[in-house]
This record gives structure tokens, sequence and C-alpha cells, in this order.
């Protein structure tokens, strides 16, 4: 008879398994901690206490990459204390050597390293009053993209030096970690874009306000203005001066965007307080135009148009600052431009502008921003001042806030492409 000897389980052996089934678990938790927090500082204190257990180290810390300023930046640290008060070159120490060859290295011995190495890691020692034996260092990689690294100093053993194992580890560790932190900042930068967008928003809302509001019952003036983002450039105002005057006023800045956005409400501003004393279109112009040169940027200005309706003696009082020529319908459907003008605001101080009387009997005049006859077809074909003055025509006996709003739309009703902010204020006669 014969008999056969169970074969005894190598120790060894269940040992390594026991220990993969741990790592296993540790990456199992570690994924699972990160998808329960998209906070970016929870997830990295987080992702560097599962790997400093695991791996039985001193200290660890996330280096990400800034791709404005192209330095390591230390956004997580456990164990290392002032690292947050140092930027470091991409190519600095083994952090630039896992960058560039994406992979984790390991220095056994700092002082036994490379020259480059070595002085770096003491030079580091010295500015964190921290020593350091041994590096292990991962690129975080996540969409192929390296986001930045893992670094982990020495391990708690008596030599304090990491072993091959322990590169192998924290590769392994590093994966999940990347993609946590990629996720964490890709919400963490939505939260910032949604936190500027309500921003943006409120800035357009206080732009509307500044604008003046048409009146429901007849009033010589109406306007209408369409941003062409959330926040304009453009800006108009009107009042009733009294004894059958009226003062208008209509601005377009230069460029786009924020830094617009804040010209045209100093402008507006500007224009709103100093209009209810000074009835004289060239002097705001000029006191306007030294206003805003003492502050405003490099290759900016401003075109603006003011002018004052008398009723009674059917007369209009205009001058220009480089503003588009307003369109003029009379009642025999004659079209006509104010074609006088200065410079812009904001290109010389202490510039004259001149203002001009003209008789104004039976008649419409349109002030306009470029944004109206700049706008184009599918086609890429102005619609140009001939065009508009076709919607004038088209829509002239409706009441001005009507009009304006229905020439507006029938514009874009044709699939008009608005690139620029759309401003028009109407002054009947």
């Amino acid at each position: 008879m014969l008999f056969f000897k169970t074969k005894k389980p190598d120790p060894s052996k269940q040992a390594e398994v026991s220990q993969e089934n741990i790592d296993l678990q540790i990456i199992n938790k570690m994924n699972q901690e990160f998808a329960m927090s998209l906070d970016l500082d929870e997830t990295l204190n987080t992702a560097l206490k599962l790997i400093i257990k695991r791996l039985n180290a001193q200290a660890a810390n996330v280096f990400l990459i800034n791709n404005r300023t192209k330095k390591f930046e230390c956004i997580a640290s456990q164990n290392q204390n002032h690292l947050d008060e140092y930027q470091l070159d991409l190519k600095d120490g083994v952090m630039g050597k896992a960058v560039e060859q994406k992979k984790c290295i390991r220095v056994g011995d700092v002082r036994k390293d490379v020259r480059e190495i070595a002085e770096f890691y003491f030079d580091l020692d010295n500015k964190t009053n921290f020593t350091t034996f041994s590096v292990l260092c991962a690129p975080l990689i996540a969409a192929n993209d390296c986001i930045g690294v893992i670094h982990c100093l020495n391990k708690k053993t008596d030599d304090k030096l990491f072993k091959e194992d322990d590169r192998e580890l924290l590769e392994l560790l590093s994966t999940p970690a990347a993609l946590a932190i990629r996720n964490a900042k890709m919400a963490l930068e939505m939260v910032e874009q949604n936190k500027m967008q309500k921003e943006v928003q409120i800035v357009g809302e206080i732009q509307k306000s500044l604008l003046s509001s048409n009146k429901k019952e007849p009033f010589p003036l109406a306007g209408i203005n369409i941003p062409a983002k959330v926040i304009s450039g453009d800006f108009y105002n009107f009042n009733d001066l009294g004894d059958g005057k009226y003062g208008f006023g209509v601005a377009d800045v230069s460029g786009k965007g924020i830094k617009s956005s804040l010209l045209m409400s100093k402008a507006s501003s500007l224009y709103s307080c100093l209009s209810k004393t000074n009835f004289s279109p060239a002097d705001l112009l000029i006191q306007l135009n030294n206003e805003i040169c003492e502050t405003i940027s490099r290759g900016m200005f401003v075109t603006m148009l003011i002018g004052i309706y008398d009723k009674n003696n059917k007369e209009l009082l205009l001058a220009n600052a480089g503003h588009e020529p307003p369109i003029i319908l009379n009642d025999k459907n004659e079209f006509s431009n104010f074609n006088e003008s200065g410079p812009p605001l904001g290109i010389v101080k202490k510039t004259k502008y001149e203002e001009y009387k003209i008789k104004f009997e039976n008649s419409s005049m349109y002030i306009f921003t470029d944004g109206i006859t700049e706008i184009k077809n599918p086609e890429g074909e102005e619609l140009g001042s001939v065009g508009f003055q076709k919607y004038i025509t088209k829509y002239k006996d409706k009441p001005n806030n009507e009009r304006l709003k229905l020439i507006i739309d029938n514009i874009m009703s044709y699939k008009y492409i608005q690139k620029d902010d759309l401003t028009v204020v109407v002054l009947d006669s």
C-alpha cells in the first residue's frame, strides 16, 4: 500500500498571499473613502494617512504641479512642517525625475546617492527641520497626465531605509490616489467656476440697474441693451430735466470682459451723477474724459454721445466723443446722420469737446453701438447701417419702446450671430 504525504503549505507563500490581500483591502478602502469625498484637502490627507500607515513611513506629502508657474507646490503634508512655504522647480530632486520618467523612484540612502539628489535633500532638510534618510516618490498620473507626486520619507525601521517592495507598493497605491486627487481638483474648479459665474451674474444685474427704465406712458426716449454675454460694455441713460428738456447719453467701452464692464460701470455712474447738474453736453464730456483718464488702463477708451432735447424749441444739443454717428429719420422717410465728433474718452486728458445745436422736429433719432451694425448673418455678411435702416423703417409707426424690441427680435429671428453687445436708444420728437 502506498501512502501519499500531504504537502505542507509554504508559510512564506501564505504570508505573501495574506499581504497581497491586505494591500488589496487598503486600495479598496482608499477607493471607497475617496469616492465619499470631493473635498481636495480631505482627499489628500486621507491618502497620506493610509499610505504612511501601510508603508510604515515617517512622513509623506503631496506636491501638485502648478501649470501656471511651472512649479511643484506642497498642498498636503503629514509629519513634515513648512513645506507649504516653498515652491520647487519641476526638475528638482527625485520629484523631478519621477515626473520626467513617469515611474515611482526609490532612493535607498540619500547620503549615498548622486551629488545633486543629496544636496537637494540636505537643503530642504535645513529649511524644514527634518532629516531625510530614504525617499520614495511616485508620480500622480490620471488620464495620462502627471498632476504631481506623492513623496514619502524614511521607513520607521532601525536603518530608516525603504526597500524595493516599498517602491512597488507605493506605485500601486498612487494610482487610486491620483484619480481621487484629479476628481477632487475638478470638483474644486467647478465650485470656483460656479462661484465666479454667480459673481458675474451679480455684476450683470448691477449693470442693468444702471440703465434707464423705459416708461409705460408716452415718453420721447426709450432704450434697449442686449449683452453678448452676462455682462456688458455698453450703457445708456436718459432722464427728464424739466421744462420740456430731456437729457440722454449712450456709450460703448472698448474691449470685452470684466475690465470693460468695470469701466462701463464707472462711466455710467459718473454720467448719472454729473448730468443732474451739468446741462452742457460738451462740458459733460470734458469732465468725464478727465475723470476716466485718471484710472483707465492702457489701450482702453470709451466712445460716448451726449445730448439734450428741448421739446419746446424743437432743438437738439449734441456732443460726440468718437461714438457711432446717430441715424435720424424725418417725417418724409429720409435718413441723415449727425457726423460731428471729437476723440473717444480716456485717450488724452484735458481734451476740448464741441457741442452742436440742430433743429429736431417730426423726426426720430437712433443712437446705437457698433454691435448692431456689425452683427453678421450665417454667411458672414454684416447688417450695416443700410440694413439697420430697413428695420427702422419697417417699425417706425410703433411706440418707441415696443419698436426697439421688435427691431432686435426681428434681426435675431434671421439668425444673425451676436458677438458684441447690442444697444439702441431712440428719441422721438
